[in-house]
């Protein structure tokens, strides 16, 4: 045994603009002025502790949108991670924009996989080595092919990124660092929980990776994985809550010597509130308020979506009111741009703008039969259960069984009627969907346009929203078997 040392390692991830404590069960639970007390109290009792951030900083808040990711960086400014990874809604705004942000941020951003296509210049810092406590910890970032999606939408710059190999940039930059005497080295990803344990299946020992903590998927562990001897972590979504390892790095022979592991609950019992946290949360709040706290309407209950990956009532109320708005057969509302687990009965513009952050441009297309059954077999694949894919909320009218084990569809109706493969129908999409079909549905663009041309028939879905629930009060929406998976 070589000579030991203590090191705390904090980690969020998917923080999505959770800027505000909620009150739950009389008790103040999350928000980043507790989290920010937390992180100070661990930093003032332990010496050698570094928090460190794994993507998604951005999207999720009025607080966010409004001021287009400047707040959300000052506000991490004020929280001072050691060091970020890029998420896929870093570049929500923009890839210019996200390079402006960075210029904003007093933090290290890094990231080893997202370059500029002809030239393979990375467009971050693709690590970061942290000295304390006489220890050097490297830090490597990783990026989801996802943020590619995104940025399709960006004619320019959109076209001249890509995504690299990750296993191949760990290994490269690791052997790059073999002169730094790295006492433990820490890839800090934002791919999804089952892509972590992929990526860690696939390194070799030999490269000395010790720790992934990562973000995307949202996973909330009651303890680390541990694959190839390299261990995992994440911590759930937004800021209720803080990983936190205790570690003993043997330092002679560069590896963890033992560790503890937990997720801490961000609430008043066991985190002081940082006053300069508040205030400053509190001048953006004045700003907000103003704007986005007017009425639109009152549903005639409260309206869930607990999961992304099923039918919910608020899904399909959002659907229906597209599909009627737009006089289409169909609409395919993506699943993960609901952002609320609820909506109402009260609904003021901020509750609006909160929950369907990604306003976005809606198209419309003309599928047959044929092509929605191909779609749907694809959205209900197995890696749907297990991984971070494409779901969709649909309007009345279709009525969809699947049977998970026989993967196939025992009932595949549009109103009470089967769909027949020769049958045509005008279906609605987001642009983001649109735009990457081929990605969420394994239908293309292509395909769908040899049916008649794809065009815009809305620039923004948000706008339709609003105008909708302001015209109508106490609407109501249930599940109703429209999605069925048995």
């Amino acid at each position: 045994m070589g000579k030991l040392k203590n090191l705390t390692l904090l980690h969020s991830n998917d923080m999505h603009g959770d800027f505000l404590a909620e009150e739950i069960d009389e008790q103040l639970i999350g928000g980043v002025s507790m989290l920010s007390g937390y992180i100070s109290k661990i930093r003032s009792q332990k010496k050698n502790t570094l928090y460190c951030v794994a993507g998604d900083m951005f999207r999720g808040s009025v607080i966010d949108s409004e001021f287009k990711g400047i707040s959300t960086i000052e506000i991490m400014n004020l929280l001072s991670p050691d060091v970020v990874t890029l998420g896929n809604h870093e570049t929500d705004y923009g890839i210019g924009h996200l390079l402006f942000i960075e210029k904003c941020a007093k933090f290290p951003i890094i990231n080893a996989n997202f370059y500029i296509r002809h030239n393979r210049r990375r467009l971050f810092k693709p690590c970061i080595v942290k000295k304390i406590g006489g220890m050097k910890i490297l830090f490597i970032g990783i990026l989801t092919e996802q943020v590619l999606n995104e940025t399709k939408k960006d004619n320019t710059i959109g076209t001249m990124v890509d995504i690299a190999d990750a296993v191949k940039e760990v290994e490269r930059i690791c052997n790059s660092y073999r002169s730094e005497d790295i006492d433990l080295t820490v890839l800090l990803t934002h791919i999804g929980f089952e892509e972590d344990k992929k990526l860690a299946s696939q390194l070799s020992p030999s490269l000395g990776v010790d720790v992934i903590i990562g973000g995307h998927s949202h996973t909330l562990l009651d303890e680390p994985v541990v694959v190839n001897d390299i261990i995992i972590a994440q911590a759930g979504v937004g800021t209720n809550q803080i990983g936190q390892f205790d570690f003993v790095i043997d330092t002679d022979l560069n590896r963890v010597a033992s560790y503890e592991w937990k997720c801490v609950n961000i609430n008043q019992d066991n985190c002081p509130v940082d006053d300069g946290m508040e205030r400053l949360l509190n001048g953006y709040k004045e700003v907000t308020d103003a704007k986005f706290n007017r009425i639109i309407t009152r549903l005639k209950k409260e309206l869930t979506h607990p999961s992304r990956t099923e039918e919910t009532s608020l899904g399909n109320l959002c659907s229906d009111i597209l599909k009627e708005s737009l006089g289409i057969d169909i609409m395919l509302k993506g699943s993960g741009g609901i952002r609320s687990k609820s909506l109402g009965p009260t609904v003021t513009y901020g509750d609006l703008t909160a929950c369907f952050p990604f306003d976005d441009a809606i198209y419309q297309f003309i599928a047959t039969g044929a092509q929605l059954r191909k779609m749907f077999l694809y959205i209900l694949r197995d890696e749907q259960w297990i991984e971070h894919c494409e779901f969709y909320q649909v309007s009345k009218g279709v009525e969809i069984e699947y049977i998970k084990n026989e993967k196939r569809l025992t009932k595949f109706n549009f109103m009470g009627k089967p769909i027949t493969d020769d049958q045509t129908f005008t279906v609605g999409i987001e642009q983001y969907h649109f735009i990457n079909l081929e990605n969420f549905t394994s239908v293309s663009t292509d395909e769908v346009e040899q049916n008649g041309k794809a065009r815009v028939i809305s620039t923004s879905g948000n706008q339709i929203y609003e105008e909708y629930l302001s015209e109508h009060q106490l609407l109501d929406a249930d599940v109703e078997g429209r999605i069925n998976v048995l």
